[in-house]
């Protein structure tokens, strides 16, 4: 196999300012040498891959022989998605800084949403929340009751317990 000097020298210049760019300090310029160096990079696995072939379809004919390896272009997918999620990634922290950046002298503080509540409403609210729960339960058993004294009905023989009798 001979690989392409066009796309070894295209895969070295890719690499070479991809890494260039990405020394910079901007966000902005780290992405896009990550963008330089994926690329180069799947021109790499590209280039490694071998001859051409036929598709990579076991039919157990002679015509097997000529079939492509199906590993480089699954290598090949992998690396998009992973350069596609570490793009994604560099773009939120981009996005972030800049927000940072617009905010000033704030920063990131964030206002104390708690600040008026007192130990009595904190109680209050305690208070109320064990109160539902009982009350729940009472509704609860109450339910339980009238639909066990249902079933009796049902069965006519309201001497049965509940559970008791027809099948389902």
């Amino acid at each position: 196999m001979s690989a392409s000097l066009t796309l070894v020298v295209a895969m070295a210049v890719m690499y070479a300012a991809g890494v260039y760019v990405m020394l910079e300090r901007s966000l902005t310029r780290v992405l896009i040498g990550f963008l330089l160096v994926g690329n180069a990079t799947n021109l790499l696995v590209f280039i490694m891959s071998g001859r051409p072939g036929n598709a990579p379809i076991v039919t157990g004919t002679p015509a097997d022989a000529a079939m492509a390896d199906p590993v480089p272009q699954v290598l090949m997918l992998t690396a998009i998605v992973i350069n596609f999620g570490i793009t994604a990634l560099i773009l939120a922290l981009i996005y972030r800084s800049w927000w940072l950046a617009r905010l000033g002298d704030e920063g990131d503080t964030v206002t104390d949403e708690h600040a008026a509540e007192t130990v009595e409403s904190t109680e209050k609210s305690f208070r109320s929340v064990t109160d539902d729960d009982a009350a729940s339960q009472e509704d609860l058993d109450a339910s339980e009751r009238e639909h066990g004294n249902e079933q009796a009905d049902d069965r006519g023989d309201p001497a049965r317990a509940p559970g008791e009798g027809r099948d389902r």
